[in-house]
């Protein structure tokens, strides 16, 4: 009922930027937080970065200062600005939206995983 569709991932050198996109569509009536999570090889997935309808953010302290989240509103989307890029940020990266559909019942959505490669 609700879909989440992630653009933007791929290779990059260490010290390089990337920018991560996702769209959400479906039955939405509001969507509450929207963020960012990544799992690396081996790893568990972890809370990358969330950003709230009224614009409160919060980073994983391994990102603070070097990633930036952000979203629109009106258009249901996300976005992800990650500067000064090392390979300990390799991983697949995963949208995640929770919120209200038009039923008023609440969902909680993942896109299908993007992924980010940085080389040394």
């Amino acid at each position: 009922q609700v879909q989440l569709v992630e653009s933007g991932g791929g290779s990059v050198q260490a010290g390089g930027s990337l920018r991560l996109s996702c769209a959400a569509s479906g039955i939405i009536f509001r969507i509450n937080a929207m963020g960012w999570y990544r799992q690396a090889p081996g790893k568990q997935r972890e809370l990358v970065a969330v950003i709230t309808s009224g614009g409160s953010t919060s980073y994983a302290d391994s990102v603070k200062g070097r990633f930036t989240i952000s979203r629109d509103n009106a258009k249901n989307t996300v976005s992800l600005q990650m500067n000064s890029l090392t390979p300990e940020d390799t991983a697949v990266y995963y949208c995640n939206a929770e919120g209200r559909l038009v039923t008023l019942r609440s969902f909680e959505a993942w896109g299908q995983g993007t992924q980010v490669t940085v080389s040394s």
